[in-house]
């Protein structure tokens, strides 16, 4: 009797298992190979709609600029805890220009993503910084001077 109620318990856990990889999608799927049906100069919005369907992101300055984003996470193994990973960051950025055609398209993958370089120059404030002592000196010099907040500003 025990071993067909172990049996029972170890078929029902197994059968509850999946060998397949659980994985997330979000946004377009197949994102790189569908932007190779885009072709510059000739494709037009209604041909990216009806091939991507709606941007993840509209952008509106000299240009229009819609953004595509694909993005798959998927599980590690039980070994590191069934951590998520990034298996997949793919993003398309198409410039239309303003007849609705399609003057320019960017397409990043994870590879092409980590050799963007960016700057290593800072910007200089224009701001005198106030220190702490500062800050603190003239709120209670404000504190003394209306200690009940109801003066009136000029």
């Amino acid at each position: 009797m025990k071993k067909i109620f172990f049996i029972l318990a170890v078929s029902i856990l197994i059968s509850n298992c999946s060998f397949n990889k659980v994985s997330k999608h979000h946004g377009v799927r197949f994102l790189e190979n569908k932007q190779k049906n885009l072709i510059i100069n000739t494709s037009n919005k209604n041909d990216i709609i009806s091939l991507l369907g709606p941007p993840s992101t509209k952008s509106t300055f000299d240009s229009i600029l819609w953004i595509y984003i694909e993005r798959v996470m998927t599980k590690k193994p039980l070994i590191k805890l069934g951590s998520d990973k990034l298996s997949v960051n793919n993003v398309l950025i198409l410039e239309i220009d303003n007849k609705g055609i399609l003057h320019k398209k960017d397409f990043f993958n994870i590879e092409k993503m980590n050799d963007i370089n960016f700057s290593e120059m800072t910007t200089v404030s224009s701001q005198r910084k106030k220190t702490f002592i500062y800050t603190f000196l003239s709120s209670m010099r404000q504190k003394i001077n209306d200690p009940l907040g109801k003066r009136k500003k000029p």
